[in-house]
């Protein structure tokens, strides 16, 4: 098993489906420039409220990509 270095990212995403696409989201859009990303850990969940019900999610996320 060879050994990896990670780089960690924080990004927040957010969507008004829900926290799972929030996350899939954020994810997706750093995959668009970040090579390697291998996993994610989410810190912190919010959302936003209009007229007495949610409006939409915010997640932020840590993604490690392992480095070339």
């Amino acid at each position: 098993m060879s050994s990896h270095v990670y780089k960690i990212l924080e990004l927040t995403g957010s969507s008004t489906a829900g926290t799972d696409d929030a996350v899939k989201n954020a994810i997706a859009k750093a995959g668009e420039t970040v090579r390697n990303i291998q996993w994610f850990e989410v810190t912190e969940t919010r959302g936003h409220v209009e007229n007495g019900k949610v409006a939409h999610w915010q997640v932020t996320v840590k993604a490690g990509f392992t480095l070339e």
